[in-house]
């Protein structure tokens, strides 16, 4: 076994030393020791393993990456019925929905017009901010001469909205360009579309968005995202892969026709396409991470996505996206053949003996299509792992594996469920390695492309699981759980970055780090990439160098209501005496923030200009300490 953790005693979390969360916490600190062979140093930590993952799926894109402030704006489902957010203006029945000459998908509302009296139709909800700017657009047509009114409204008095007359809409679908500046702050504002005279106005698509957006991007949440500096984003999913096709997001997106989600509630609406996955991981100078669908999807499809994104633009693939304003290819370096094939929910799902063949068949087709690429084989510990890398060794650079995590009363038993999680899989293919002759000769690492915990209610849409204090230990444990099996883990993508089990939660105004993004951030920023030998009894502490070997990083993970005071014994090199400490801490494992309100949980830093080989830790935190070296 190579794993630096076995050349030292490091167990994961504090069950001996630490009380249970039960206890009320004291000022007595709870005494342990950390000794750091400086020597002793592992394989280096991957930068990947602090990845993220997008899923289209409840309001992780659509309400918290992507700017559109208006559900349902390709009218998918008809006004005034089921899950539309749109109403009618005057009569119900005065909005129809029209197949013939749609505009885009099945239908579009076509409203019969009254006289002198208003008629078309509404969407209220939309969140505002005093003297903020949107602007958007809109596509219309109108079988008789006359004007057309576009409302954003933010109250009921006679002044508490702004309108834009379209003077001349005429009898063929024509684009409007919209801007209005709020005067008051609402959270029920509305955007009304209306007409009065004779004949029929009929509604294309209509976007609005924050005038700040980011070439569609919500400006709150993208700053949040820069803080989190993730190296690496997987998308489009998730269980959603298996039943889309990558086609239905190219091109302009008001003709994009909007879709059933295959996987999860609601639409896609199909705003968000590789073109603008591309953009998103480019303004985060992150690397892209695409997943094929090998579950609805055949090899021609994914080599054709493949080739649209990597080909030159002289050849067919490149020619389609040098049309869609991309003259440049991608180079897409990571792609995952399909997501979860093993599970019964995933559609296109076969046994693993079919499964093995479409997916050494699809490694074959895109390897020839661009023998750059490093592919990601679907993995699961057990039967479907093992049968993975028997049969298609040679037809993969990396292996998913895939977890989640419930709620535990205990805390210290909360936090544990990761670290075990993360140890569990590494053992699992350490064993592997000396099992399979197959594998001889070769380093298939692990790509945890989904990971974190799952449970509790959804107050963020679909899936929008609140985080609280005691999650960020957990999280913060399980990298410390990476960062001992370096050698194992290339890749780790947390799961799902924003809303949906998200470490980023939106309001409709607002955005905010979960506890959760704070640990990721925290590590990302400060911990080291070369993991040395730590010795640390019962206590979750782990050590490592910076790159340039010029600081000593430690991490604890202090799953109690007790303080800790750690004796800090160091072997291989010397300490210059001062320190950094960067904290999550709170007394109240059950904190959490909320975006819009004043953080509950951040992370606080403190220049120590005396170590004297004590470090103090608080109860219920994480702690980072940077150690400069003489």
């Amino acid at each position: 076994m190579t794993r630096l953790s076995l050349l030292f005693t490091a167990a994961l979390l504090c069950t001996v030393m630490m009380p249970s969360s039960h206890c009320l916490a004291d000022d007595a600190a709870v005494k342990a020791t950390v000794s750091i062979d400086a020597t002793q140093v592992g394989e280096p930590i991957s930068k990947y393993v602090y990845g993220q993952f997008i899923e289209h799926l409840g309001r992780c894109i659509y309400g918290g990456i992507w700017a559109e402030m208006l559900e349902d704006r390709k009218f998918f489902y008809p006004v005034g019925k089921g899950e539309s957010p749109w109403k009618a203006v005057g009569p119900a029945d005065a909005v129809s929905m029209v197949r013939d000459g749609a505009f885009v998908g099945e239908h579009s509302p076509r409203i019969a017009l009254a006289g002198d009296q208003p008629r078309g139709i509404v969407h209220a909800g939309l969140g505002l901010v005093a003297g903020k700017t949107y602007a958007g657009r809109i596509w219309l047509a109108r079988s008789t001469a006359g004007a057309v009114h576009v409302s954003l409204v933010w109250g009921d008095g006679a002044n508490d909205g702004q309108t834009v007359v379209i003077k001349d809409a005429g009898d063929k679908f024509a684009k409007t360009p919209l801007e209005f500046t709020a005067a008051k702050t609402s959270a029920n504002g509305r955007l009304e579309i209306s007409a009065m005279g004779e004949g029929t106005l009929s509604v294309g698509t209509v976007s609005l968005m924050p005038a700040d957006n980011v070439s569609g991007m919500r400006a709150d949440t993208l700053a949040l995202l820069k803080e989190l500096d993730a190296p690496v984003y997987r998308w489009p999913g998730g269980n959603f892969v298996s039943g889309y096709n990558w086609r239905d997001g190219l091109g302009d997106p008001d003709h994009r026709a909007p879709r059933k989600n295959p996987a999860w509630k609601g639409i896609e609406p199909n705003d968000f396409g590789i073109d603008e996955y591309m953009t998103f991981c480019r303004m985060l100078h992150t690397d892209a991470y695409i997943t094929v669908n090998s579950g609805l999807g055949n090899l021609q499809t994914a080599v054709d996505e493949l080739q649209y994104a990597n080909a030159a633009a002289a050849t067919p693939m490149g020619k389609l996206r040098a049309a869609n304003g991309h003259a440049e290819p991608y180079r897409v370096r990571f792609w995952s053949i399909g997501n979860e094939m093993y599970g019964n929910w995933q559609l296109g799902h076969m046994p693993l003996e079919k499964y093995v063949q479409k997916h050494n068949a699809f490694a074959t087709g895109m390897r020839a299509a661009d023998p750059s690429v490093t592919l990601v084989a679907v993995g699961d510990v057990g039967p479907w792992s093992e049968g993975m890398l028997k049969n298609c060794a040679a037809h993969m650079d990396l292996i998913s594996e895939h977890f989640y995590c419930s709620s535990k009363p205990d805390l210290a038993d909360h936090v544990r469920q990761i670290p075990e999680q993360v140890r569990r899989k590494a053992d699992a293919h350490r064993e592997y390695r000396k099992r399979f002759d197959v594998l001889k000769g070769k380093d298939i690492r692990i790509a945890l492309d989904e990971w974190n915990y799952w449970y509790g209610p959804d107050v963020f849409g679909e899936i929008g699981t609140r985080y609280f204090l005691k999650d960020a230990l957990g999280i913060a444990a399980g990298l410390n759980e990476m960062a001992r099996n370096s050698d194992i883990f290339f890749m780790a993508n947390y799961a799902q970055t924003v809303n949906v089990i998200g470490c980023i939660k939106t309001s409709k105004t607002a955005a905010a780090f979960e506890t959760t993004g704070l640990a990721l951030k925290l590590y990302r920023r400060h911990f080291g990439v070369l993991p040395v030998a730590t010795q640390s009894g019962s206590l979750d502490a782990v050590a490592a160098l910076s790159q340039d070997r010029k600081t000593l990083t430690v991490a604890v993970v202090n799953p109690s209501l007790k303080p800790l005071s750690i004796e800090l014994a160091v072997k291989g090199t010397t300490l210059a005496g001062s320190a950094t400490r960067w904290q999550i801490a709170g007394g109240n494992p059950m904190a959490f923030n909320d975006p819009g309100k004043p953080a509950a949980v951040g992370i606080e830093t403190t220049v120590i200009k005396e170590v004297a080989g004590k470090l103090a830790v608080a109860p219920c935190s994480v702690t980072l300490f940077a150690l400069p070296i003489k």
